[in-house]
């Protein structure tokens, strides 16, 4: 393990379609993370607070994508495991939910821990569906993407040249606008713009224990001006980029390459449109 981390313990491995945290959680406040979560307690219990479904306690809490809530744990860390959810077929992980908070979370909670040690060893030496399989026993089932809407995903994921807009991918594919809107929401079961934003602030973490000017990275990933970036960072994670950063300078940091577009075990090829 590099230096940093090495005594605290704390990393965050970050694929294309997941990504492992294990630090400082900070205090509880309202988030929306544009991922599926699965939070797991290193000692003591959680106390999740989801809106409109009150508190659950326990060593293992999932929550599903963009619902907002709030996590605490007795002790300063936790384990967070994000899904990127257009990666995992529809329906499969309304199932993984009901497995992780079932009779078999006391297992998961072992597994997602043991997982965590294997990457205080190993480092960033995790590749395709290791994660998934270290977390949670066997490999989640992929979405199959149409090639147009994986190909605009990846655009996404790039953060370089041009500004990623729907107008843009729509040209790429010959569609309409609202043509290639329906078939990326339709593909993936979540909007453009929605991704897209969650994209964006997911970027942050490959630089959160940089020395970094702020005002420029917002710049560089997207962001129009720096009260832009404070807010949207703060709805997905709950905290100013600012704190993120002053709570990250320990954290090692593992990132993989990002995925070929059209050429992943995540996409296939394009299946041609679907009826409106």
């Amino acid at each position: 393990m590099s230096g940093k981390g090495s005594e605290s313990g704390h990393l965050m491995l970050i694929t294309p379609e997941r990504v492992f945290y294990a630090g400082l959680l900070g205090r509880p406040r309202r988030r929306s993370l544009g991922a599926f979560a699965a939070y797991v307690a290193i000692k003591g219990e959680l106390r999740l607070t989801v809106e409109g479904a009150g508190e659950r306690f326990g060593e293992l809490a999932v929550v599903a994508p963009n619902l907002p809530h709030t996590v605490a744990s007795e002790h300063r860390t936790a384990i967070c495991v994000l899904i990127e959810p257009e990666t995992v077929c529809a329906g499969a992980l309304d199932l993984l939910a009901r497995r992780l908070s079932g009779t078999e979370r006391q297992s998961f909670s072992s597994r997602i821990r043991a997982a965590y040690q294997q990457l205080q060893r190993r480092g960033g030496d995790i590749v395709g569906t290791a994660l998934d399989v270290m977390c949670f026993g066997e490999a989640l089932p992929c979405r199959p993407l149409d090639l147009r809407v994986a190909r605009a995903i990846a655009r996404m994921r790039q953060f370089s040249g041009d500004p990623v807009t729907a107008t843009s991918c729509a040209l790429e594919t010959g569609l309409s606008s609202s043509r290639f809107l329906h078939l990326f929401k339709h593909e993936t079961g979540i909007s453009f713009r929605s991704l897209r934003a969650w994209k964006r602030a997911r970027h942050l973490l490959h630089f959160a224990n940089q020395d970094i000017n702020l005002a420029r990275l917002a710049q560089e990933i997207g962001y129009p001006d720096s009260t832009h970036f404070s807010h949207s960072i703060k709805r997905f994670y709950g905290l100013k980029p600012r704190s993120i950063f002053s709570g990250s300078r320990d954290l090692a940091i593992y990132c993989c390459g990002e995925i070929a577009t059209g050429d992943s075990e995540w996409t296939q090829e394009s299946r041609g449109l679907p009826s409106a």
